[in-house]
Order: C-alpha cells, then structure tokens, then sequence
C-alpha cells in the first residue's frame, strides 16, 4: 500500500518506523505473557465477568493508574442475562494531542471453558483440563489491550488520548458492545478490536444476524384413544422443517447470486408418548451479509411454519396456532480499506514484518455494534484458535506479535 510523505521531520509514521526499527516502543512480552496467563486462569462465562474486570484494575492501579480514569458503566442491567458486572472503561488524556484511539477485547468466555487451567508447553498455551476448552477467546484479547496500557503506564511513553473498552457478554449477543455509547468512549476516531485467528487479519467486515424464537400452540388429545382429535405441535414443527430443507432454506441458502445461513438450533415440545403434543417451542436463526436477503430467508421460515400450521388439522377441523418473535442480533457492516482503522492497521503490520490480509467474518464481532455506534472498528487477531472447543489453544508468538502491533496502534503518529 503506497505510503504518504511526512509533513514535518518531526512527526514520526509507520513509513519511517519500517525504515527505523529502533523506532518501535517496547513491549516486555515476558510480562505479557504473565499477563495473559494470569486472566486465563480466572471463571468468567458471560455475565460473570466482575472477577475478570477486578483483576484487570487491579493490574491497572498496580501500574500507576489513577482510579479517576476507570469506570464501569451500566450494561449488565440492560442485557437480557443477569450480570454481576458492566464494560469496563479506561480513558487516558493525551500526553500529546491527536484523535482519540480506542483498543478493546470482551472479557467474557463460553461455559465450555468454566474450570480450565491453562498449561503452557513451549509457545503454546492449553487447557490442562482435558473437559475443558482455554478461554483464549478472548482472554488473549484482554491481555494484549491491558498489557498495552501496562507499558505505557510504567514506561511514560508518550501518547494520544487512548480509551481502552473491555467489554461483557460478547458470546450471548454482543451486549457490553451493543449498549456502549461513543460518547462513553471519548469519541474515538480510530478504533482496533483484538480477537480471534491469526495478527496478519484485518477483518473489516461481518455478516448480520437475526434470531427467532417460536411457539406452536397445537391441541391436546388422547395418543392411543382419539389422536384424530388432537393437532400436534411437533408434527407442525416437522412439517415445517421439511419444507425448509426441500425448498434450499436451511442450512446453506443460495438464491441465485444471494447467499445466507439458517438453522432451526433448538426443539422442545411435548409431555408423554400418550399425549397427542399440544406446544413445540423452536429457536432458529438466520444471517447474512445482505439484510434485505436475510430479510427473505427470515420470511420463508414464517411462511414455512404459518403454512405447516393451516395443513395439519383434527378430524372436526381445528388447528394449531404459531407465533414468532424475531430479534436482531447484530447488523451486518463492512468497512472500506481506505477507513482511518483500516489504513492504520495495516501499516502497522506491515511496519512490523507481517503481510496484512482482509477478510469477512460469518459470524459476530463486537465490532458489529462497534459500527453501528458510530465507531467502525477494524479486528485484529491475537492467537486463539479452535475457539469453542476442548481443543482450544493460544499461540504465543501470535499473542506476542499482537502485543507489539498493539502499543504501535496506541501510541504511534
């Protein structure tokens, strides 16, 4: 990517950086990786993350941060889980003036990582608790963000107005980024998320999604004695499935040039084998890049179930009834690669060795609600792979390179 001139000698830029390594602030990646390891042995699915956030004060305050600079909002009261904690919110002044930048990462981790203990063997970081997964997502994230406000804490260097967003429940619905307010970040002007893969990735995009909740009412009746007499509930929700798969709307969804997702995830209905079932309660969802295309494929799973619902009848005619609540889970967004973010990103890595590459995620980013805020947010990687699993691990040398591109990020004209 072609690179611009300075405008004076003094101001330093990631052209001059590739040109002058000495130029690059320091990072100690052994704290670092204490760091890191520290906040991975720490519980804190979604909506328990306090203990997480207390330990990341504490580091903060350890370091010489003022208390006046760290606040915690009310998220955890707006979100349909109970929490026991809001986003964490650090705001440093400017030593020197310039647009505010914002680094963040979500504290919370999914229930298969409750109870891991993480072992380290060489570069690699594991679960030493084999039914467990790491918590490297995103505890990797939060330890590259907090040991860059460590450094520039214990070392003075000098910076713009920094913000540093440490956000709750990003696996149940991206929460803590879904209710955050520009205004409660400073209006930052350039904005980096540390998650998931590989540091060379910018994604700088994602797909929307969209979540269903369904209920059939059928009728009761006697399994053995007068099924004739009852509808079912879960013979409608049968039915409907089946058509959504026969007709290309589930799974996979390729509409000529247009692509989705779908998937009925979750099924509950009846009581006894002897009871014709008189309720099924579904939960589905659908995503895609293009809202007006997940719009449609929202559409055909109502239509498909308002259909089943009119076609199974009682011998006397009655039928069953289905009711559908949708909810956005997040809008998709997708940034351009002359965005600010974006183009400092990139830079960046590029001043520090790495080949950048863009990509589109097919699942949700904070940064989703990040843009929908008002604050476009490129996502970098920092090292945690097989995410979700008992087979999750965090590469340290991905984690370390994450650190250094981080403080650049931070504190780099």
């Amino acid at each position: 990517m072609p690179q611009k001139k300075p405008r004076t000698k003094a101001k330093r830029t990631t052209q001059s950086v590739a040109q002058d390594q000495s130029n690059i602030p320091e990072i100690d990646l052994a704290r670092a990786q204490k760091t890191v390891l520290d906040l991975l042995k720490i519980p804190g699915i979604s909506g328990q993350e306090k203990q997480v956030a207390e330990a990341i004060r504490k580091k903060l305050l350890d370091a010489g941060c003022s208390k006046n600079v760290i606040s915690f909002d009310q998220a955890h009261k707006k979100t349909p889980l109970k929490g026991n904690c809001g986003n964490l919110i650090v705001k440093f002044p400017g030593t020197r003036r310039g647009p505010r930048r914002l680094l963040m990462a979500h504290m919370d981790t999914v229930p298969v990582c409750e109870g891991t203990k993480p072992v380290l063997r060489g570069d690699i970081v594991k679960s030493g608790n084999p039914a467990t997964g790491l918590g490297a997502d995103d505890r990797s994230g939060c330890g590259v963000v907090l040991s860059t406000a460590l450094e520039i804490l214990r070392q003075k260097i000098d910076h713009p107005p920094l913000t540093f967003f440490f956000a709750i429940q990003e696996e149940v619905g991206l929460w803590g980024a879904r209710t955050v307010k520009a205004s409660d970040l400073g209006k930052p002007k350039l904005a980096f998320n540390f998650d998931g893969g590989d540091v060379d990735k910018l994604t700088i995009g994602a797909t929307g999604g969209e979540r269903l909740d369904i209920t059939i009412e059928g009728v009761p009746s006697h399994a053995g004695v007068a099924p004739e007499q009852g509808v079912s509930a879960i013979a409608i929700a049968s039915l409907a499935i089946a058509s959504l798969h026969k007709d290309g709307w589930h799974g996979l969804v390729e509409k000529g040039s247009k692509r989705g997702t779908s998937n009925i995830g979750v099924i509950h209905g009846g009581a006894a084998t002897n009871v014709v079932a008189e309720r099924a309660t579904l939960r589905a969802e659908a995503r895609g890049h293009d809202t007006a295309f997940r719009n449609r494929i929202v559409r055909a799973i109502e239509k498909s179930f308002e259909k089943a619902a009119n076609h199974v009848k009682s011998s006397s005619g009655r039928k069953g009834t289905v009711s559908i609540s949708k909810r956005l889970d997040y809008e998709a967004f997708r940034l351009t690669k002359n965005d600010p973010s974006v183009t400092t990103a990139h830079k960046v890595l590029e001043a520090l060795g790495h080949t950048p590459y863009y990509d589109i995620s097919n699942g949700g980013l904070d940064a989703n609600w990040m843009a929908a805020n008002g604050i476009p947010t490129v996502t970098l990687g920092c090292g945690q792979h097989d995410i979700h699993t008992t087979n999750e691990w965090l590469d340290l040398k991905t984690y370390k390179a994450a650190c250094r591109a981080a403080i650049m990020l931070a504190t780099m004209d």
